[in-house]
């Protein structure tokens, strides 16, 4: 198996390639060969090796941005038919997400776009498509923080469960422990999931019930980074007389950290679940 230096060696001379000729076929070839040898679960450094080398090769140079931004494009529209769910050849759309992401972190202009694109793969049935869609954000608060988070409350704002769901996930990957900014606007950005989710109808769907999953860790995470008014938001949350919300509160009181670090917290907001 090729750890990342060589990935990385190995995608830049494909990218050459394609650069030089046109042709994606050898470097498509490559990139699902490579995922069925190291199997699913090896995607991931795979992608985060394209998106490195596609962020490389964008930044030295603005028509090369451009090929490859067609490229990924390209890439993440993959349908699930031609690249169904646990075949390697999903490493292709995965890829391709990873791929524009990297694109808007070192192109400005292309940082709508990108999150455009994103919000759209969110929506797609294949599970590492939307962990391509959860790498992409991260990418993207790292370097564009304002934009993305006002990206991410669209996505919120759409009331769409599955882009919420990319949003939430995306936010707590980022970093929030050493960005005091970054830690706000992700429990601004819960607050506002939350609040969606105490009001919603429609409680059935699949991509509402992927988003509570979610929200059963990610809350705890945005607690971690601020635990003053983040307790205190859960304290909030548990009073609600609400099934799913008091499921995500019990489930992220269950989190080892949370556990260790703040034990009597933990057991007074857990009391107050209990009556």
């Amino acid at each position: 198996m090729m750890h990342k230096k060589a990935h990385i060696r190995e995608i830049a001379r494909q990218l050459s390639g394609f650069l030089a000729t046109g042709n994606a076929g050898d470097l498509m070839a490559w990139l699902v060969a490579e995922s069925e040898l190291r199997g699913s679960h090896g995607n991931r450094d795979l992608a985060l090796a394209f998106a490195d080398v596609v962020r490389e090769y964008a930044a030295a140079d603005d028509g090369d941005c451009w090929t490859l931004w067609d490229l990924c494009t390209e890439f993440a529209c993959t349908s699930p038919e031609d690249a169904p769910a646990g075949d390697p050849r999903e490493v292709l759309p995965l890829c391709g997400i990873c791929g524009i992401a990297a694109i808007g972190v070192v192109a400005p202009v292309s940082t709508g776009a990108a999150l455009a694109r994103l919000q759209d793969a969110s929506l797609d049935p294949r599970p590492w498509v939307r962990e391509g869609v959860t790498l992409g954000v991260r990418d993207l608060l790292a370097a564009r923080q304002e934009v993305t988070v006002a990206g991410l409350e669209g996505w919120v704002e759409s009331g769409s469960w599955l882009p919420m769901r990319a949003a939430a996930t995306g936010i707590v990957e980022s970093g929030l422990h050493e960005e005091p900014e970054l830690a706000e606007a992700a429990l601004k950005l819960h607050r506002k999931i939350l609040i969606r989710i105490y009001t919603a109808g429609e409680r059935q769907s699949e991509g509402f019930v992927a988003l509570r999953k979610v929200l059963g860790y990610t809350l705890s995470q945005v607690v971690m980074a601020l635990p003053g008014v983040g307790f205190e938001y859960l304290r909030q949350l548990a009073t609600l007389d609400d099934h799913d919300v008091r499921w995500i509160v019990r489930e992220n009181l269950e989190r080892d950290a949370l556990l260790r670090q703040y034990p009597e917290t933990v057991r007074h907001i857990r009391a107050g679940l209990a009556r």
